[in-house]
């Protein structure tokens, strides 16, 4: 009988020729669980993804309740449903007022998509402004504004008129001119490496936009709900955007994704043409209402609180002549070493140790740590353990 391994090499397209081939049947809370009971702590949360932990008892509940009711009726935006309603409502009472629309899609590299088009056609501009090292997506626009030459040659011709610069220059930011339509920059850089803007660096791009007219995208796909101690990043910087991007853990483990504006930017998409951005899935009612439960579990257990406690805990316990340094805001963290081959065997090694870490797209000697927000400080110290015996096994 043909193994499950067999039939995801023969017939599952791959990304990569080496992929980690753990076979999963159950997750629950920060562990997964392979066959013959071997167990994972998951320090990476699905890349970002499962911020309340694996299958959180309230967003299955959640789910299962919208089952009973309907699944997909109709494309977006044309029939009330509740679970959108309910969730649009609920993102925008975290958010500053003039944030009060959203429109409801499947993943964080469709709202970046939806976040171009919308910024071209409320401006009626055509230019386009990344940074160097910022990852958006793998779709052709996202790809576009990603700021990696090495990542997106292959792929070319992508978008015309796009200008990228150094994250973090203010000298740069004379680039953005009233040719721009939107500039769009990560709240923090995620495949970079976890690299945190300066305070002073936001806030003038926030001023140079409003002074060209220029959209501010903030790409808070990895950084939102919660992952950095702060509902959004952007909560600590003192700025606000005009188009904010979400996805990853807002869904609790389900497909989902939003960009948040004003009401009168998003206006943009009903006239000349009409319909002028659809989908047919996003909005998902049980996406929906795994993301309002995801939400309403952040703020009811006030994960946010703990965020920064176990941060520090990680940068207490992670001390070895190996690891070069930590960065981190909240629980998005990348601990440096000295070149990719050193840090590939200590997460394969780990991994066969029962921790799962990753590396990063554009910093691949700095392992990813995002563990679930629920992890306890006892599983803290648990898989802190582990890496630095793994450290110590190969190296």
């Amino acid at each position: 009988m043909i193994s499950m391994r067999q039939l995801f090499l023969q017939h599952q397209a791959q990304t990569s020729d080496f992929p980690l081939m753990i076979e999963v049947e159950k997750a629950e809370g920060v562990y997964m669980y392979g066959r013959e009971g071997h167990r994972y702590l998951d320090l990476i949360s699905g890349i970002g993804v499962s911020n309340v932990g694996h299958r959180h008892p309230r967003v299955v509940q959640a789910i299962h309740d919208q089952l009973d009711k309907y699944m997909h009726l109709m494309v977006y935006g044309e029939f009330v449903q509740a679970p959108q309603a309910q969730l649009a409502q609920a993102l925008c009472s975290t958010l500053p007022p003039r944030l009060n629309n959203v429109y409801i899609v499947n993943s964080g590299t469709e709202a970046v998509e939806g976040a171009l088009k919308l910024a071209k056609r409320y401006t009626g501009r055509t230019e386009l402004i990344s940074c160097h090292n910022a990852y958006h997506g793998s779709t052709q626009g996202a790809l576009s504004v990603s700021g990696s030459e090495d990542f997106k040659n292959a792929f070319r011709p992508l978008l015309p008129d796009v200008r990228v610069i150094q994250h973090n220059s203010i000298a740069e930011l004379e680039s953005i001119t009233r040719r721009t339509a939107a500039v769009i920059i990560e709240a923090v850089q995620g495949e970079a490496g976890v690299r945190i803007p300066d305070q002073d660096y936001l806030q003038q791009l926030r001023r140079r936009c409003t002074e060209v007219g220029a959209l501010l995208i903030l790409d808070e796909i990895q950084t939102g709900f919660g992952r950095t101690g702060t509902f959004w990043a952007f909560e600590q910087f003192g700025i606000e955007p005009d188009i904010l991007l979400c996805a990853k853990g807002m869904g609790g483990g389900m497909p989902i994704g939003a960009f948040i504006a004003p009401q009168e930017i998003m206006a943009a998409f009903k006239n000349d043409p009409i319909l002028g951005h659809l989908t047919t899935f996003g909005g998902h009612p049980v996406s929906c209402a795994a993301s309002l439960a995801t939400l309403q579990v952040i703020q009811d257990e006030n994960l946010l609180a703990g965020v920064a406690q176990k941060a520090m805990l990680f940068r207490q316990l992670l001390v070895h002549p190996r690891i070069r340094s930590i960065r981190n805001c909240g629980l998005l963290m990348a601990a440096e070493f000295e070149s990719f081959a050193v840090l590939k065997a200590v997460i394969d090694r780990a991994i066969l140790n029962g921790v799962l870490t990753d590396w990063f797209l554009f910093c691949d000697n700095s392992m990813r740590i995002a563990p679930p927000l629920t992890i306890s400080e006892e599983q803290i110290r648990e898989a802190c353990a582990i890496i630095l015996r793994s450290i110590d096994e190969v190296v």
